[in-house]
């Protein structure tokens, strides 16, 4: 018997350390927008705050991009070509999209429209692969985006037009995003998880600075000194830690629980922005979330 127990325990250890760990880089994924929320306060701009956050990461993807690829053959012309679009779509115009709607709308609409991403995901395989789509599949898209259109509709009576731009912005970033996914899959296979969002990281990190250069002054670099912690714990703790936590929790437990597990993501981002950001909580936000968590549960049932 204490053999079986001990046979239990082992088996059940990694399923255990891959649960916590997709939960705490759902929920330090999920903080990003609470941070960047905090940092606005501050009086800095989307330009800027993206230029620290990713100037804060460079150092710390370009480690990861080494590390993944020791012993590994040296990059084709073809595969950096390939990492030079991937960063561009995935990280670098997904997060310029994100942190300037967020200047708009609340935290809490914001996470949710980044949760539909794998609703994107199948509308591009429908038109780039003409997968066929299910009528269950087809419902869980309509109970997902009238979660989002609740919330949305409450959230401009009570902040105005302005709200359609933001949202406008962070469904662009999740559109960007999703096409990154897409694209990614063959080469994910071929190169490594986690070779290719290190070097795609890299790339999005310098075409972010070089932004900042492009389109501001230096002095707008001279930012209150809160906006610069703010950008480093959101570098370490939002940005990279995630990753890493994300990639190891699928080699524990595979992509489809760690998916599931990622969930708790939009909750954890209301909970945090009603306690640090005073952003209201009510009926509105309880249905909206239930309704598009329903929605992508109900999608990764019928995929």
């Amino acid at each position: 018997m204490g053999a079986v127990d001990a046979a239990r325990a082992g088996r059940d250890k990694p399923v255990g350390a891959g649960l916590a760990l997709a939960a705490a880089g759902s929920v330090a994924f999920s903080g990003k927008a609470i941070i960047a929320k905090l940092a606005y306060r501050h009086g800095v701009d989307a330009i800027t705050l993206v230029m620290y956050r990713m100037l804060f990461a460079l150092p710390l993807f370009m480690a990861i991009a080494w590390w993944a690829g020791r012993g590994k053959p040296a990059l084709t012309r073809r595969d950096w070509g390939v990492v030079l679009l991937l960063g561009f779509s995935g990280y670098y115009l997904a997060s310029t999209l994100d942190f300037a709607g967020l200047q708009y709308i609340s935290a809490s609409l914001e996470r949710l429209i980044l949760y539909l991403n794998p609703t994107i995901v199948l509308f591009l395989g429908v038109v780039l692969f003409r997968q066929r789509v299910t009528w269950c599949q087809l419902a869980a898209l309509a109970v997902s985006y009238a979660g989002v259109l609740l919330v949305f509709g409450h959230e401009v009576t009570l902040a105005g037009p302005r709200t359609a731009l933001g949202a406008a912005l962070v469904f662009g970033s999740a559109v960007s995003y999703a096409i990154y996914l897409v694209a990614s899959g063959a080469e994910v296979r071929r190169l490594g998880a986690m070779r290719l969002t290190g070097l795609a990281s890299c790339v999005a990190c310098v075409l972010c600075i070089a932004q900042f250069a492009l389109l501001r002054p230096l002095a707008a670099a001279e930012v209150a000194p809160a906006v610069l912690w703010l950008s480093v714990l959101n570098a370490t703790a939002c940005t990279v830690a995630p990753v890493l936590m994300v990639m190891m929790a699928i080699e524990r437990i595979g992509p489809t629980l760690t998916a599931q597990t990622g969930m708790i993501g939009p909750l954890s981002t209301i909970l945090m922005g009603v306690v640090l950001l005073d952003e209201p909580f009510n009926g509105w936000i309880v249905a909206g979330t239930g309704l598009v968590l329903a929605g992508i549960t109900l999608l990764a049932r019928a995929r």
